[in-house]
Parts: C-alpha cells; sequence; structure tokens
C-alpha cells in the first residue's frame, strides 16, 4: 500500500499547468512552421517553394546538398533554365537544366526536354514510361537562388533514418525541458 499511496504523491506532484503550456508551445511553432511554408507557397506561385539537390548531376553548378529556391510564373519557359520537374511513377522531384523548348502553336503549350549539366546525355530515360518530353504540369518550378550546402541535414535524415528520430528526439527534449 505505501507503493501506491508514493505512486499518487508523485502523480498529484505534476503540474499540469507547465505540461499544459509546453504542449501548446510546441503546436505554435509547428503551426507557424506550416503558416510560413503555406505563405512560401502562395507567394512563389510553387507547389514546393525549396528543394534540395540530391545528386551530382547538376555540377559543377549546384552541388549536393545545396538549397534551391523555386519560383513559378507564366512565363515561358525558355532554354537554359534551371527548371524542377516531377513526373508520374517518381516520388522525389529532380533538378535538371531545361535544353530545348517545342512550341506547339495548335495548343499553346510548350514540349521541353531536360539534362543534368554533369550528366553525358538527356532525361528521356527518366521521363515515365514512353514520354519523350515534359509538359507544363511536370514542372513544379524554376530556380531563382540557392543557399550552398544548406541541406545537408536533410539528405543525412533521408539516408539514415535513425539519425532523423535522434534529432526528432533532441528537439522534442529541448521543448520539454526548457521552462520559458
Amino acid at each position: 500500500m505505501d507503493f501506491q499511496r508514493r505512486v499518487a504523491q508523485r502523480v498529484r506532484a505534476v503540474e499540469i499547468r507547465p505540461v499544459l503550456a509546453q504542449t501548446i508551445s510546441l503546436g505554435m511553432i509547428l503551426a507557424s512552421a506550416l503558416i510560413i511554408w503555406k505563405g512560401l507557397i502562395v507567394l512563389t506561385g510553387s507547389e514546393s517553394p525549396l528543394v534540395v539537390v540530391l545528386s551530382e548531376s547538376m555540377e559543377p553548378g549546384f552541388q549536393r546538398g545545396d538549397i534551391l529556391f523555386l519560383h513559378m510564373n507564366k512565363d515561358p519557359i525558355r532554354a537554359g533554365e534551371i527548371v524542377v520537374y516531377n513526373v508520374d511513377g517518381r516520388d522525389i522531384p529532380i533538378v535538371h537544366r531545361v535544353i530545348k523548348v517545342h512550341e506547339r502553336y495548335d495548343t499553346a503549350e510548350v514540349d521541353i526536354l531536360t539534362k543534368g549539366d554533369n550528366n553525358p546525355g538527356d532525361d528521356r530515360g527518366l521521363y515515365a514510361q514512353g514520354q519523350l518530353w515534359l509538359e507544363q504540369q511536370h514542372i513544379m518550378g524554376r530556380a531563382i537562388g540557392y543557399l550552398p550546402y544548406a541541406g545537408w541535414l536533410t539528405i543525412a535524415m533521408t539516408e539514415k533514418p535513425i539519425f532523423k528520430y535522434v534529432v526528432i528526439g533532441v528537439l522534442g527534449l529541448l521543448v520539454v525541458a526548457s521552462k520559458d
């Protein structure tokens, strides 16, 4: 009976207000991040305003781990631009340069061919089965700037999932341990 009494005293000793305040603070931080992300989507016109370069295919212009800032507008896409595209059947967007644009005057649409700067050939092998060109709907955004090597944390968390759990755990402990 003595053990149960001690456990009950410890449970009563835990104050609910600080725990509730920390939970609300964590919720506010997460909500703020979501609001900022959605604001960037609206501001840039791109479904993904930031992407991390995951391979060496764009070297020497962009290195693995660089973060690209994307924007999407109604201006026609031109050869030489760096675009991020996603095709059916692929989960990860690809960052490559537009090497050829074929304008279809009957529909006012364009067909786009891309290539990684460090790759020997065009991207037709990366497109969906039987697809020879990208269309406007495949383009997620155009690169308008970059932050060198700032995406290495994302790459580390993707390639080594245990690292992701350690980072999340440490951040959770910091939130719980904070006295503010």
